[in-house]
Parts: C-alpha cells; structure tokens; sequence
C-alpha cells in the first residue's frame, strides 16, 4: 500500500504533467472551433479545457515568476493576459455588431473586477489565515493612484467633455488620453522594476511564506513562458468562443446583454485571480496586490492606445464615458481603496467590503 506522501507526491507530478499537455489541446481545440458556431454539446465539452488552461497558466506564471523574481513575475503574468485581451476586443469591433461601448465595458468590468474582486480575495484569505494582511502601502499607495488616474482620464472625463456630444472624446482628445496612458503606465512599470523595486517586494513578517522547493533553471523557465503564453491564448481565444453560449443563457435568463461582458472579464482575469489568492495564503500579500492593480492599470493603459490607433479605421462611434451608476462604483472604489492602502495591513472586514463592491457592480449589471 503506497504511503501518503508517495500519494501526494505522484498527484503533484500528475498536475505537473497536465500543465504541460492540457494547453497544448486547448491551443488545438481553439484552432479547430475558432471562427466557426459550435453547438451547445460543444461548447459544454470545452469547459473543462477551459478551466485547466486558466490552471496551467497560473502554474507556468508562478514558475517564471520564481525564476525573475518579483514584482516582474505579477508584471509579466498582467502584461501577457492584457495584450491577448486588447487583441480580442479590437477584433471584435471590427464585427457588424453595435460595438461603441465594447471597449468601455470591458475595461470597466476588468478594472471593478480587479480593484474589489482580486484586492478583495487577497485581503480576506491573507488576514484570515495570517490575522492580518500585511504589505507595503508605498508601493500599493503608488499603484491605486496611477490606476486612479488612467481610470479618470479615459473612463470619467470622456462623460463631462463637450467637444463632441455624448461620452465620446474627440479625435485630439483620444490621442492625448492615449498618450497620457502610455506615459502613466511606462513610468509606473519603470518605478515597479527599476527605480523602487524594494516598494513592490512582499513584506516580510513572519517568514512562514512557502516558496518552491527547487531552483527553476533556464530553460525550465523558458518552457514555461511559451507554455503561458500558449495558456493564455487558450484562455482567451475559448472565453470568446463560449461566449455565443453565454450570450444565449444571458437572453434566456432575461439579462442585459451587457452582462456579458461581466462573464468574458470574469474568465479572462481567472488565472490573475487564482494565483493572487494562492500569493494570500502564502503570506505574500503585496504579490497579489501587485496583481490585482497591475492588471488594472495594464488594461487601461494598454486598452485606450490600441483603441486609439484602431479607431483610425474603424467606423462608428466610441463611446467610453462611464455611466452615471458606473461612475458612483468607481468613485466609492476608489475611497475605499485608498483607506484600505493607506495603514500597510488589513483585517477581513477591509476584504469583505471590497467583495460587497463587486456584489454590488455584478447585481447592478444584472439590474441596472
């Protein structure tokens, strides 16, 4: 009879092996079904492809991240998820469907979805396994401002312009906004990693962090950066297919259509959401916060260039002012968020309010 750590040995090489094959055959079913409508049976056997790609990248993004260290590991894992989702909504506004609010939408769902969905999980298993939550309100105070401030640049200010009638900038104000966004978001990534890196490193309080048993060589790490990119793309590429599913059940459940964008967000953040919770658990907080606001700030300003350069030949308007409700969220977020950075350590209850925000964004979405 094996022993139980022989049993949990062989289960942990077993998980190590589907996150080698589990991408590649999610890769190859989103290369046969991708442009195509498959049927309901379909799109229910992909599920499972689905979740163990969102898996295998949260491994590989931990194994390059113990190979480059933090905060470029978090950057990494944000940068790569961002990129393939900003291809995603740009190819889908090129589709005849009304798209003037895709790019708004899907930003503002990942944004809420990050500042009190993630921030919020983290906060809560970090205080509630180690009492509190500790990490460095230098760095996280850094972070929530620029997110702050691309999130007011691109999403508020377009509702009070009036250039051009409606919540749409003008051709010279979606340049700046964009340029504004670049800039914000390259001096940020150059005072995460360069000039203040010590900011955005876990704080260190009771060292009962759990980290890798074993050194991550060269090339492991290099297998393991085309293995998440390969994750990610599958990630993607899958959410957008089942997505004509979800649009069905979103209809036949007699919900806004707007919804889901809700649900797509929801996927696409998974493999930042899980691996920011499992940085919790272990005690690294700041990891996770580093995480859930990079990816903020990463869909922003990322998102609002693309958009920019794209709309040179996309036709149609580009509605990117938040609405009135949208707005209140966002206001009450970001107070909450800068009373939750500023002390360096949490309790459950700043973690529960967080999530209570999200409640609230996701049911306003369903009733609005």
């Amino acid at each position: 009879m094996a022993s139980p750590s022989t049993t949990t040995s062989s289960l942990a090489s077993r998980l190590r092996e589907s996150t080698t094959y589990v991408p590649v055959l999610a890769a190859v079913a989103l290369a046969l079904f991708w442009g195509r409508h498959p049927n309901d049976l379909a799109l229910v056997a992909l599920v499972p492809l689905l979740g163990g790609a969102v898996f295998a990248a949260v491994h590989h993004a931990e194994v390059v991240a113990h190979r480059v260290g933090e905060p470029f590991g978090s950057l990494l894992l944000a940068v790569a998820v961002t990129v393939i989702e900003v291809g995603l909504i740009v190819m889908l506004m090129t589709s005849d469907k009304d798209t003037s609010t895709l790019a708004r939408d899907t930003v503002f769902s990942a944004v809420m979805i990050c500042l009190n969905g993630i921030v919020g999980l983290v906060l809560l298993v970090g205080a509630l396994r180690h009492h509190l939550a500790n990490f460095n309100p230098e760095g996280t105070g850094a972070a929530l401002a620029t997110v702050i401030s691309l999130a007011s640049l691109t999403l508020v200010l377009p509702r009070f312009s009036t250039s051009e009638p409606g919540p749409e900038f003008t051709a010279s104000q979606l340049a700046f906004a964009a340029i504004a966004s670049l800039a914000l978001y390259g001096m940020f990534v150059f005072t995460q990693t360069v000039r203040h890196r010590e900011f955005f490193l876990p704080v260190d309080v009771d060292g009962d962090g759990i980290e890798d048993a074993h050194e991550v060589s060269d090339a492991e790490a290099r297998w393991s950066l085309g293995l998440l990119l390969v994750s990610l793309v599958a990630v993607v590429g899958l959410a957008k297919i089942e997505s004509s599913g979800i649009e069905r059940a979103v209809a036949a459940a007699g919900l806004p259509q707007a919804f889901v964008g809700v649900v797509i967000a929801l996927l696409v953040l998974a493999p930042e959401t899980i691996a920011a919770v499992r940085a919790g658990l272990r005690n690294k907080v700041q990891t996770g916060l580093n995480l859930a606001y990079g990816s903020a700030m990463a869909s922003i300003g990322l998102t609002i260039p693309a958009i920019a350069v794209a709309s040179i030949w996309l036709d149609g308007p580009l509605t990117l002012g938040l609405t009135s409700v949208q707005i209140v969220l966002l206001v009450m977020s970001c107070f909450v968020g800068i009373l939750t950075v500023v002390p360096g350590r949490a309790k459950p209850l700043q973690g529960g309010v967080h999530l209570v925000l999200l409640a609230a964004f996701v049911f306003l979405s369903i009733k609005p």
